[in-house]
């Protein structure tokens, strides 16, 4: 209501900023999750794609293998590492490019609306994937298609840290995760079943399936409310109260509402006034300024966010999901390396709800730390046993399958959620859907990165690398423990408001420790009756004064 004043009422209380929370309306909260489907499954099918009879025919033209074919024909039937490159890597360049231009949409048109937007690009992607009978509708379809889960992966985390109640925000972000999982998953049991059609089935059913994600995100996205922080960003402070009261399953007028806002505002307000916005390119110059040797200046933030998204894909988790059934294959002694692939793909799933309860009773810092330490020792046993034996039939390869198996069971309850839902959490909300979508670029650049360079890596054709290239990851690992322990800090049990403070006042590795003292309500003079005028969140210098 602009040109109104809203009254509001804050709270000095550290233990009074929220407002108690339904079952409902976790339910809300949890369905956002659901993005994460489609981008697995994205992510998934490929794997299985690259390594199917009718498709590598369809590409190379090279006549399937009969079943009396030898070794050498064998070994000849299969993309060359170049297509393999193009083919996975140019979704991550779309999605890269997407989530960048995403963070600018969400402050224009909201987070809701951003995310569904994604799902119609997206949908439009996959459309020209099913369609395609060669390379080049494939890949356009593919990058088109990128740009829509750059939109949905770098808005649905904003989207989630700020509507998700503080002592489950972690698991619920979490969830997002555990769908990626299932989407990978589900991506494995498709392929599993397409594998032998002769006809374009075998890889237009996995695409075509991508669409019921999509439209079930989209659809469901349109019943849910807006983000009250994009609101209050905005100087709308009614509809902030509205969806607020809607998302915690609480009546618009009362005090836990009311407190929470408030404290909403008066962050706000705060952080308005120490770095003000006051242009389109200032407000991404924002994202850079302070020094690096301040832990709240927002270059530090924003390298936290881009360094951790960077680490993820450090880990080697994705060689395993995007060229695990063709590096299976070329290693000649496992049977059937689209099983194999599923097994991993189900470990994945299974090992992820594990970090919804660990997450939140351990923190984040020590499921980084810990994830990153058990993830260096079982790639360096796969790399050892597999260069030592040449990966044989048998002990040797039943070895690596089992590490490689427990390797995925560290990442997905440590680092996958981990980095995901820290990045929601450590920008200030002048600044967060900048930071978190240049967070969600730099793993969309590094995956893209991965994909490019990897077939070149282990590729018979090129680097062949075989189960040497498990040294290359277990080596990341270990960058990524000592990473993890000197700069991720701990914000478990925090809202997001606390968390902008425990920045200003202490470091990663003392972090722990801290207790909120204070709110920023109380600071900014909202703990008594107080009027907010909504044009005072657009005018960088605002003082506490013009607030009450």
């Amino acid at each position: 209501m602009p040109g109104g004043a809203v009254p509001l009422v804050g709270s000095a209380d550290v233990n009074r900023i929220e407002a108690p929370v339904t079952l409902k309306a976790y339910m809300m909260c949890a369905f956002a999750a659901f993005g994460g489907i489609f981008f697995g499954f994205d992510s998934g099918y490929i794997s299985g794609v690259l390594g199917m009879n009718y498709f590598v025919n369809l590409i190379t033209g090279i006549p399937i293998p009969g079943p009396n074919a030898s070794a050498a024909e064998l070994a000849a039937f299969t993309l060359t590492s170049s297509d393999k490159s193009l083919i996975t890597s140019v979704l991550s360049a779309g999605t890269f490019f997407g989530a960048l231009i995403a963070g600018d949409l969400a402050d224009f048109f909201g987070r809701r609306t951003t995310i569904v937007a994604g799902c119609v690009v997206f949908a439009v992607g996959v459309i020209l994937q099913t369609a395609s009978y060669g390379l080049g509708l494939l890949v356009a379809g593919r990058l088109i298609a990128g740009f829509g889960v750059g939109f949905v992966s770098a808005i649905i985390i904003l989207y989630m840290s700020e509507i998700a109640p503080r002592k489950v925000r972690g698991s619920i972000v979490s969830g997002y995760q555990f769908c990626i999982t299932i989407g990978l998953l589900l991506a494995s049991c498709v392929d599993y079943g397409t594998q032998d059609r002769t006809d374009t089935g075998s890889y237009r059913i996995p695409i075509a399936i991508q669409l019921a994600w999509a439209l079930i995100l989209g659809t469901g996205l349109l019943m849910l409310p807006e983000s009250p922080r994009y609101f209050v960003k905005r100087g709308r402070i009614d509809k902030a109260v509205e969806v607020l009261a809607r998302l915690r399953g609480q009546p618009r007028d009362s005090e836990f509402v009311q407190q929470e806002v408030a404290e909403i505002v008066a962050n706000h307000e705060y952080e308005m006034q120490v770095i003000p916005q006051n242009s389109y390119f200032s407000s991404w110059a924002n994202c850079f300024k302070g020094g690096l040797r301040k832990p709240s200046s927002n270059l530090r933030r924003t390298i936290l966010g881009t360094s951790l998204q960077m680490m993820q894909q450090w880990t080697g988790v994705n060689f395993v999901f995007y060229f695990g059934t063709t590096f299976f294959q070329e290693l000649g002694t496992i049977p059937n390396p689209f099983l194999i692939s599923l097994i991993t793909t189900l470990v994945n799933v299974c090992s992820t709800p594990i970090s919804f309860w660990t997450i939140e009773r351990f923190g984040r810092r020590p499921l980084l730390i810990g994830g990153a330490a058990g993830m260096v020792v079982c790639q360096f046993i796969v790399a050892i046993v597999g260069t030592a034996t040449g990966a044989t039939a048998g002990a040797p390869v039943d070895v690596m399958i089992a590490f490689i198996c427990i390797y995925i069971f560290f990442f997905a309850s440590t680092w996958g959620p981990g980095a995901w839902v820290l990045i929601g959490e450590i920008f200030p909300l002048p600044i967060r859907s900048r930071g978190v979508a240049l967070s969600t670029a730099s793993n969309w650049l590094w995956n893209c990165i991965i994909t490019v360079i990897t077939p070149y890596m282990v590729g018979t054709d090129k680097g062949n690398l075989g189960p040497k290239v498990f040294f290359v990851w277990g080596s990341l690992c270990a960058v990524c423990f000592v990473y993890a322990y000197l700069l991720v800090p701990e914000t478990k049990g925090l809202s997001l408001e606390q968390v902008d403070r425990l920045l200003e006042e202490t470091n990663a590795r003392t972090s722990s420790k801290w207790v909120p003292h204070s709110t920023f309500a109380s600071e900014m003079g909202l703990t008594d009756k107080a009027a907010l005028v909504p044009e005072v969140l657009e005018n960088p210098e605002h003082t506490k004064e013009t607030a009450v």
